[in-house]
């Protein structure tokens, strides 16, 4: 049996699940629109191993949101994985972010392209076929009314997450369809990560970081 703790706070919904053998047993999100991750993580990971009904002592590993997303949430969400890795003695597995995303949307058909917002018309974007396999790489990249032609004049486009809002006004084509309210959730997390822990596939707790895709630009101050 495999019990493993996961971590996603890459975007606005700080999510913790606790995953029995892929499946999960016990979920707490908080998305109230605002990045309150520092202040509410912890609190979610002790709702969360009340309600599994376990004590952490009986994980058997930590899995996180690797990115890409937010700078701020992703450094919140992996500083808490490794400290509990740490303390613990447990294995660190990281999970794609944009894929976990990718997972909560079923089709029969087409592609799925998971979006992330990174700021003015900028989004980190993957590729995906209805079996979610990996059609192209992570991009951060500029929406415009010619993104992702190739797909849409191919099949049917599955647009999802807090980028797609971007590419609705940008993106008229027939075999777009976009799909609202969906955030990356350590619910899905849970199959992934536990495919990871069979295949001992975990990071050096020490050195991991999580995957930005680009660098953090601060906010110049205007004093």
């Amino acid at each position: 049996m495999a019990l493993i703790l996961n971590i996603e706070t890459a975007t606005k919904n700080c999510s913790v699940s606790i995953s029995e053998n892929g499946e999960t047993i016990a979920l707490k999100e908080l998305n109230d629109g605002n990045y309150s991750h520092a202040e509410k993580l912890h609190e979610l990971i002790k709702q969360v191993v009340l309600e599994a009904g376990i004590e952490l002592s009986n994980l058997n590993a930590i899995a996180v949101s690797k990115g890409p997303g937010s700078y701020t949430g992703l450094r919140i969400g992996v500083s808490a994985a490794k400290g509990l890795c740490f303390a613990l003695d447990l294995p660190l597995i990281s999970v794609n972010t944009l894929q976990s995303l990718a997972l909560s949307v079923n089709i029969n058909k087409g592609y799925k392209i998971p979006l992330l917002d990174a700021r003015r018309m900028e989004v980190y974007s993957q590729v995906f076929n209805e079996k979610t396999a990996k059609i192209r790489e992570v991009y951060a990249e500029i929406i415009d009314s010619n993104s992702f032609s190739d797909y849409l004049n191919d099949q049917k486009v599955y647009f999802l997450g807090d980028g797609a809002e971007k590419c609705k006004e940008m993106i008229a084509h027939k075999n777009a369809v976009f799909i609202d309210g969906k955030f990356p959730s350590a619910n899905e997390m849970s199959v992934i990560s536990y495919e990871k822990y069979l295949k001992n596939d975990f990071e050096d707790v020490a050195y991991f970081e999580p995957f930005y895709l680009k660098e953090f630009i601060g906010g110049i101050s205007k004093k």
